[in-house]
Parts: structure tokens; C-alpha cells; sequence
């Protein structure tokens, strides 16, 4: 039986899909660990929003970790053995943001994150998302010219993304019966 620890990472360096040993400060490893971040955050946000979100969540998830195993090979001869990033994951995101948008009331002002776990969830898994966002321009600018560069559709997909968890966190306010709470400057 092979064991989950291999201790090869001991020392700070971790294996791309190529195989090459990178140390585990890489921005490459920044960002693709990111993406993983958000992963684990939209399964908590699954597990605590509501059954109907469940399969729109679960095809999320699916989508992170194809992204992220691009963003884990540096190999030209790995890239037809990856799933693909497909653009119209990004119109799926805005169909579904589109359809949130149509139950809820016009924004009037900036709301606070909370009032339930799940709209809480939501909040943390679309600040996640920018971040990821972030390291994955980052890694775009690093990689711009080389044989694997992020893929086209990795960032539309992490900004819509980012968009539908917002849209998500307020349909789930009203889903949940919970009341949004306005942001008011403390003077």
C-alpha cells in the first residue's frame, strides 16, 4: 500500500505534473493552492446552503480543480492528458447570476457579510475567489510568452465566479429569510 506522506517536500520543494521539483514559495503553487482554497470553501458552502445548490456547486468544484491542474503543469506534452477550461463555463456562471439577480431587490447600498452561516460562507468563498483571481493575473503575467501559459479561460472564469458568489450570497438571504445588513460608515 502506498503511503499518503512521501517526504519529499520536506525540504520546500514540491513536483509539478512534469515532474520538475519547484519550491513550494512558487507563485505558480500560490495560485493553484488558492484555487484549492476555494475549493474547500464552496464544499463547506454546499454543505451548509441549500439541497438546490448542491449540483451548481458540485460542477463549481469540478471546474476549480480542472483549472487548477493546469495551473500545475508546466509541460507542453501534458496538456491534451488535462480536462479543459471551457469558456461557456463562464455563461453557465451568468445564466446563473442572472437568474439570482431576478428574485432579489435592487442593491441600495454595500452589505455586510453574515446573518447565517451560508450567506457568511458565501462571502468568504467570493473574497477567496479574488484572490485567486489575483495570483492567477500574476501568474499570467510570468507565464506570458512561454509554452503553458494559464489558460484563456481561467480568469472570465474566476471573475464571473467571484460575481456569482455575491449574487449567491444575497438570493441566499432571501432564500433563508435573513436580512441583509447595510453598510453604514461609523463617524
Amino acid at each position: 500500500m502506498v503511503k499518503l506522506y512521501t517526504k519529499t517536500g520536506d525540504a520546500g520543494s514540491t513536483g509539478l505534473f512534469s515532474g520538475q521539483r519547484v519550491s513550494k514559495a512558487d507563485l505558480r503553487l500560490h495560485a493553484y493552492g488558492s484555487l484549492d482554497e476555494l475549493n474547500a470553501h464552496v464544499g463547506m458552502l454546499a454543505d451548509l446552503g441549500p439541497e438546490s445548490l448542491h449540483d451548481e456547486l458540485k460542477s463549481i468544484q469540478s471546474w476549480l480543480f480542472s483549472a487548477g491542474s493546469h495551473l500545475a503543469n508546466d509541460s507542453v506534452d501534458m496538456l491534451q492528458r488535462l480536462p479543459p477550461v471551457h469558456a461557456d463555463w463562464v455563461l453557465r456562471l451568468e445564466k446563473a447570476i442572472d437568474r439570482m439577480d431576478a428574485a432579489l431587490p435592487p442593491l441600495q447600498n454595500f452589505v455586510l457579510p453574515g446573518g447565517h452561516l451560508a450567506v457568511s460562507q458565501a462571502h468568504i468563498s467570493r473574497t477567496v475567489c479574488r484572490r485567486a483571481e489575483r495570483l492567477c493575473a500574476e501568474l499570467q503575467i510570468a507565464l506570458e510568452g512561454t509554452s503553458v501559459p494559464v489558460p484563456a479561460h481561467v480568469l472570465p472564469l474566476l471573475n464571473r465566479l467571484s460575481d456569482y458568489f455575491f449574487a449567491l450570497s444575497r438570493w441566499l438571504c432571501v432564500e433563508l429569510g435573513v436580512q441583509e445588513t447595510p453598510w453604514k460608515p461609523e463617524h
